[in-house]
């Protein structure tokens, strides 16, 4: 049999002056930023650093350091003076291509930043914070603090950067996280532990009081943490802002002499839906010097799957909780709330979550990176709060926008390879700028509802 000829053969290869991307995607997200309003809280924290009228606005540049960070092809700041020649990628994130920055601009706009910018840029995501939870409308705040190891050891020499508990050199950012979104965070050096300073304690008590001037009063805040934050002065905090805490106590030899000769009518079952079976008991639990109680459960993880495991490969813990002991913890709880709430095995569940909180770390790593570009720190610190602010309206946009397209779970990488690099072609005809798609992509993501969505997304200022 004689092969056929193929007649979808390229014969040539042509320049084109046609302005057309590959990240046609990202022209929505740049429309969501617009609408949102954003650049009214980004002027007035940060509009005083342009010193001139001849250079961009500080919103501009802003803007299209979101944009990077949000397309994600790459890392450098260097790749900046690519981007300002591409007259597609500015026609994709509506940007004249002369107010395009340059990586010049860009070194210079975070050269003017020190350590002492990190108060305006958390007053930028508390903000945010707060938009998203009068949309959300909880009755229970549930928050999760834990510090994040950012792997600096390939770079060169940064300012800050130190060894880490994970035995590489980098910085250790201490962040509190809601909802899968960072709404607080302290960029700190290496060296600096979970529990280093009274930052904890400052931390939790500011974000405490916004959440209770700005949202509501009566709100129930539970905040959870892991053994890296087990400490008197932390507790007893805690307990006076009458927030509830759930966190990992450390395992003394006082505690399995108490739950080994404690009788097995004492102990209960908690299973967790996913063949994982723990026996546990309650008990009051406080240290020599302290002058208070908490509410522990100890645990040990008796099956897993089909699997029953024997006594010295049980993997052991100990839950520390006011929940119980302070009243007014839930005092604004309905009944069945307040049982729920109370119940140990609420407790052991809420401490088991910790794990799927951490992966808000994996995915602010995959949308961003560990290595910061700048020698000094306060480069560095502007930059990596750029990221969290970046991380924080991909979150939102995800929901606001491509709700009925990708699930809200869904890692930068796949938004990104699925979402943002289609292929567009602008054109100009009777006054506007048309961005034109193919058509089974328009119908595969339905394009239309996405566009009328990034119009018209719940503003920040009210």
């Amino acid at each position: 049999m004689k092969n056929k000829k193929n007649k979808q053969v390229i014969n040539k290869v042509e320049s084109t002056t046609d302005t057309i991307t590959g990240r046609a995607g990202l022209a929505f997200f740049s429309r969501y930023l617009d609408k949102l309003d954003l650049q009214y809280l980004i002027e007035d924290k940060f509009g005083a650093i342009r010193k001139s009228s001849k250079g961009l606005a500080v919103w501009l540049i802003f803007k299209q350091i979101f944009c990077f960070l949000f397309d994600g092809t790459s890392s450098h700041i260097q790749f900046f003076d690519h981007l300002k020649k591409d007259e597609g990628y500015a026609a994709t994130i509506e940007t004249d291509p002369s107010d395009m920055a340059s990586s010049h601009i860009v070194k210079r706009f975070f050269g003017a930043f020190g350590w002492w910018f990190s108060k305006s840029f958390r007053w930028v995501l508390h903000r945010l914070f707060i938009w998203r939870l009068k949309i959300n409308k909880p009755s229970v705040i549930e928050l999760f603090i834990d510090t994040m190891v950012m792997n600096n050891d390939d770079a060169l020499k940064r300012e800050g950067v130190q060894p880490t508990y994970k035995k590489v050199k980098g910085f250790q950012p201490l962040q509190i996280i809601w909802n899968g979104k960072i709404v607080d965070a302290v960029f700190r050096g290496g060296s600096k532990n979970s529990n280093h300073g009274n930052t904890v304690v400052t931390m939790v008590t500011s974000l405490v009081k916004l959440i209770r001037s700005e949202y509501s009063e009566s709100v129930t805040i539970i905040l959870r943490f892991d053994a890296g934050f087990f400490d008197e002065k932390n507790f007893a905090a805690f307990n006076s802002l009458n927030v509830g805490f759930i966190g990992a106590g450390k395992m003394y030899e006082g505690v399995k002499k108490f739950t080994g000769s404690t009788e097995k009518q004492f102990w209960n079952k908690y299973e967790n839906g996913r063949q994982k079976i723990w026996n546990y008991i309650e008990f009051g639990f406080r240290c020599n010097n302290w002058n208070f109680y908490l509410r522990a459960v100890y645990t040990t993880l008796c099956t897993e799957g089909k699997q029953l495991l024997l006594d010295f490969a049980r993997p052991d813990s100990v839950i520390l909780t006011n929940i119980g002991v302070n009243e007014l913890v839930l005092q604004y709880c309905t009944p069945e709330e307040k049982e729920h709430w109370l119940n140990p095995e609420t407790i052991i569940a809420g401490y088991h979550k910790n794990g799927g909180d951490e992966l808000c770390h994996r995915g602010f790593k995959d949308f961003g990176f560990e290595e910061l570009p700048f020698k000094r720190f306060g480069a560095n610190s502007a930059f990596y709060y750029c990221m969290v602010i970046a991380f924080f309206l991909f979150e939102t946009f995800k929901e606001d926008v491509l709700e009925e397209i990708l699930p809200v779970a869904s890692y930068a990488a796949t938004v990104r390879r699925t979402f943002i690099d289609i292929a567009g072609k602008f054109a100009k005809t009777g006054r506007k700028i048309i961005l034109r798609i193919n058509i089974a992509v328009m119908n595969t993501f339905k394009i239309d509802l996405v566009w009328q969505r990034c119009q018209r997304p719940p503003p920040i200022i009210v």
